[in-house]
């Protein structure tokens, strides 16, 4: 799933005090999930562990859904992690250094000189995404070829015609070609591909059994297929994982995640300075994770999203709390749910929502729909209907489902949009993020 709008989703975390958990209400998780489930808001897995101790597991909806069966998730139902990937790759490339295998102040061309400014990129800046190298996932004919198998070279040659965003190092945006060419450099460096530097170096080094760069989604080895709800569940794209490499191949458990990243900060897999590089934000990025604010403590970790997979994986250093979830399936946004499970733990007040929508029939969608452009925003909206679901897509991006709330207002939780129509003025006003927009449908 590629649902951005107008920008990325940033994970937010803000409470307003922080308390050491005395004792986690199961109970409450519990109904807070079985209510995700029951209104089909989530799909997926969470686990919460403390001190290296699993405190909760749970896991809702269903892996595989067709019209002979639907299969239940288990906590042991292994998933797409996207960009929790960039994690792992962030680990063996300071691996690597610590070996003397690598420094991070190589240059890119000492590996791919073919690429834009590559005398001038760094490894360090790779991994604290300053190269400027522009994001393959951002080309607008990507999700036309995601799906499709293609070899490092090609990689390489889509990645390299792209003209540069920024100045290396002149500032710091996202960008997954940063960390396809780290993973793709693991491998020039140990001269073990990825999967085996990974294995020798991680997975088989603290026993993530369910861990490992994906292929071909298999349900028979209990991977999941990930789906997109617009009035019932609907199977989402697979991206042929050859395409995202180090930057989102890897396929795992909330409960291997957790142990990973116990793993990380318990010094079991890299050196504390090493750590501590990967921990220091410069303009908002570190080196393969991202700082949290949760009350008055710092949460380290990453985010992830691929097809219609989303997932977290965050580490509470004083608390030594670690707490992973991944979604075959999300409307309820992930940041939302993980803000309950926290909200939970440390025995804040938090109300399970009852998810309460404006009843619409089908007919009453049809003043909406249409395509919707605007003087602000160089995308169209095109806005359609399912039955009794109004269905969004704007330009390059995936379709996403709208609840309605009240008399012409419509939401999308997973991507915090709000869209208020107008329909005497063919009007539409799209809010995210603080800001909002105005569209007006095309005649």
């Amino acid at each position: 799933m590629k649902i951005k709008i107008l920008s990325a989703i940033i994970f937010t975390l803000a409470l307003f005090g922080t308390n050491s958990a005395q004792t986690l209400d199961k109970a409450k998780l519990d109904k807070f999930f079985d209510a995700l489930a029951e209104k089909n808001k989530a799909m997926g897995s969470l686990t919460v562990s403390k001190n290296g101790t699993v405190l909760y597991n749970r896991a809702v909806g269903y892996s595989q859904i067709s019209d002979k069966e639907k299969k239940p998730s288990t906590v042991s139902t292994k998933y797409r992690i996207g960009s929790i990937t960039k994690m792992f790759t962030a680990t063996m490339i300071l691996q690597l250094v610590e070996e003397n295998k690598l420094k991070l102040t190589d240059t890119l061309d000492k590996f791919y000189p073919q690429m834009p400014n590559a005398k001038r990129i760094t490894i360090g800046n790779l991994l604290n995404h300053r190269s400027g190298l522009h994001s393959f996932t951002d080309d607008a004919d990507y999700l036309t070829w995601l799906e499709k198998p293609k070899t490092q070279t090609e990689m390489l040659a889509i990645m390299s015609k792209s003209n540069p965003d920024f100045e290396p190092n002149a500032k710091a945006d996202y960008s997954n070609s940063n960390y396809l060419l780290l993973g793709y450099i693991i491998e020039k460096a140990s001269g073990k591909s990825y999967q085996t530097y990974l294995k020798e170096k991680i997975t088989g080094k603290i026993g993530l059994s369910n861990t490992y760069l994906g292929g071909k989604t298999n349900v028979g080895d209990g991977e999941s297929y990930s789906y997109n709800y617009i009035g019932d569940w609907k199977t989402s794209t697979e991206t042929d994982l050859s395409i995202p490499g180090g930057a989102g191949a890897m396929v795992s458990t909330p409960t291997d995640l957790t142990r990973f990243i116990e793993a990380l900060f318990g010094g079991k897999l890299v050196s504390d300075a090493s750590l501590l590089q990967m921990k220091t934000m410069i303009d908002g990025y570190g080196m393969g994770m991202f700082q949290y604010p949760f009350g008055d403590k710092k949460l380290y970790g990453h985010t992830g999203g691929i097809d219609g997979y989303n997932s977290m994986l965050v580490y509470q250093p004083e608390e030594k709390l670690s707490v992973a979830y991944v979604s075959n399936g999300t409307v309820y946004s992930v940041n939302d749910i993980l803000l309950g499970v926290f909200a939970v733990y440390f025995n804040q007040p938090f109300s399970i929502p009852t998810f309460e929508t404006f009843a619409v029939k089908a007919e009453d969608l049809d003043k909406y729909t249409g395509v919707y452009s605007s003087a602000e925003v160089p995308l169209k909206i095109t806005v359609t209907k399912d039955k009794t679901t109004l269905v969004a897509q704007a330009t390059g991006q995936s379709a996403f489902p709208l609840d309605a709330t009240a008399k012409d207002k419509f939401k999308f939780d997973a991507a915090g949009v709000v869209m208020e129509f107008e329909p005497e003025k063919n009007q539409m006003t799209l809010k995210q993020g603080g800001r909002q927009f105005t569209f007006t449908k095309d005649k």
